[in-house]
């Protein structure tokens, strides 16, 4: 959490320090080059994911300086002599930084944000920048699947307390609120970015009064307008909703309000839903809301909607904050270009694992529309190639370079923009509930359904311009033949 008490600019790997003082010795801090952000597969084999975290990171690098402790604390690692260390006492990032807007829709391998800045400036924000995008992309991409899943059901994140840590469930509530839910339990999260809060009572809350009615009479007559009664600590259908109708009609109504709703936290929840639902209609309770929590993810939330459960409102925790199923998003960063004699040159990772081989150079990427404002596919090009206004346009399936393919009546739009030029911030960072609308936008208008379900999504195409496949083609060649 970025503060003024506290500096994070030392949130990094070792081997960025210990690389950029290499750097230093051999005079080469000020030769420019570029690093993408790229990751190699969507969790959960999902069709896409959602791009989180830029605000942080643009906090982070705003903030980057080495205090004096910090300088001290390298200089006990007896690793680097004092000239390197003078340097990073008036060390400040100088470089550019182009990104996809927070909330873009994204796909594997494409990049989302390329830097370009002095040599050491670019290798030392490696691990910020990583951190904040693999972290909050794989909550927002997660969040998505279950607001999906809830099928316009209200979703509350309720999974502070099981997050990695503070950090964890602070910027996992705003990347959740980012991927759809509506609400967060973590206040500090409501109070930073302006999320609504939601939240009622633990069993604890009954349990030390001396009976179940007692304590929802106490709660109603403190939040009379807002009542929403935890009815499973002793028994749902003999107790709780009993107990909860008793408050609706003797406390609430004479009072001139309604018991709001219930909420189920164990037990077989389709069920005790359904049975709930019925108690409630019977004794005039129908606008009642149903509530449910208890380890729920978009496998459970489906099954029990496909069951037909009674479920008005979903508080979702643990497998939603540490995207439990695979808590891994995976986005490197790699170098695509270095600068010499004032042109960049193209720098390319041959690997024998094929998914590992690196998009090459400075390039642009583009997302393709039909005439129908639908996005069919992404597209790489030299970063130089004037393609927004072409008609038709030759390209190529990088998976099947054979084929003859032509966009036509298509429009280019580019998503990279620039956030930072020399330093300095240039993009005007959009309000929290813009970035959300834009998420919804995209899936709602532009993104074919067929990725978005959860089972054998489509797989999007990235697709390359000519230009660009045989600039790469070039360099896997030179790189095979050595």
């Amino acid at each position: 959490m970025q503060s003024n008490q506290r500096n994070i600019s030392m949130v990094m790997d070792l081997y960025e320090l210990t690389m950029s003082y290499g750097y230093f010795k051999s005079k080469d801090i000020t030769s420019k080059v570029a690093f993408d952000v790229f990751y190699r597969k969507n969790p959960q084999g999902a069709g896409f994911s959602i791009f989180a975290g830029l605000e942080q990171i643009i906090e982070y690098i705003n903030d980057l300086h080495f205090t004096k402790e910090d300088i001290k604390y390298l200089s006990s690692l007896n690793l680097f002599d004092e000239e390197f260390l003078d340097y990073l006492r008036d060390f400040s990032f100088h470089g550019d930084i182009y990104s996809v807007k927070e909330g873009t829709i994204i796909y594997p391998n494409e990049p989302i944000m390329t830097v370009i800045a002095p040599l050491v400036e670019a290798q030392i924000i490696e691990t910020a920048i990583l951190l904040q995008i693999n972290h909050q992309s794989l909550i927002a991409t997660k969040a998505r699947r279950i607001v999906t899943a809830a099928q316009g059901r209200a979703v509350s994140d309720f999974g502070a307390r099981r997050a990695h840590n503070i950090d964890a469930a602070i910027y996992g509530a705003r990347a959740a609120y980012i991927g759809g839910v509506s609400s967060t339990a973590t206040v500090l999260a409501g109070k930073m970015f302006g999320i609504p809060v939601a939240g009622t009572m633990a069993h604890s809350f009954i349990m030390y009064y001396e009976d179940e009615y007692e304590a929802f009479k106490q709660y109603a007559i403190t939040y009379p307008n807002n009542t929403i009664l935890l009815v499973d600590t002793y028994d749902v259908i003999k107790s709780g909703i009993p107990n909860a109708i008793k408050v609706a009609h003797e406390v609430l109504e004479p009072m001139g309000y309604r018991l709001k709703g219930i909420r189920l936290d164990s037990g077989d929840l389709a069920y005790l839903s359904k049975k709930c639902r019925q108690m409630l209609d019977d004794a005039g309770l129908s606008d009642c809301k149903i509530c449910i929590s208890n380890s729920l993810d978009e496998t459970i939330i489906s099954s029990l909607i496909l069951q037909d459960a009674k479920i008005d409102i979903l508080g979702v925790g643990e497998r939603l904050i540490t995207s439990k199923e695979e808590p891994v998003f995976g986005a490197v960063y790699k170098l695509c270009a270095v600068s010499k004699n004032g042109k960049f040159e193209p720098r390319i990772k041959i690997s024998e694992n094929v998914e590992k081989v690196t998009n090459p150079a400075l390039k642009a990427l583009y997302r393709v529309y039909d005439v129908n404002n639908k996005a069919i596919a992404d597209l790489i090009a030299l970063h130089d190639e004037n393609i927004r206004t072409a008609k038709s346009l030759e390209f190529i399936d990088p998976k099947k370079p054979w084929k003859k393919l032509e966009f036509k009546n298509c429009t280019f739009k580019e998503l990279q923009h620039p956030i930072f030029i020399n330093g300095k911030l240039v993009y005007k960072l959009p309000k929290l509930d813009e970035i959300r609308d834009y998420v919804s936008y995209q899936l709602n208008n532009e993104i074919w359904i067929e990725e978005q379900r959860f089972e054998n999504p489509h797989c999007h195409y990235l697709d390359m311009t000519k230009s660009y496949y045989n600039l790469k083609s070039s360099l896997e060649e030179k790189y095979q033949k050595e």
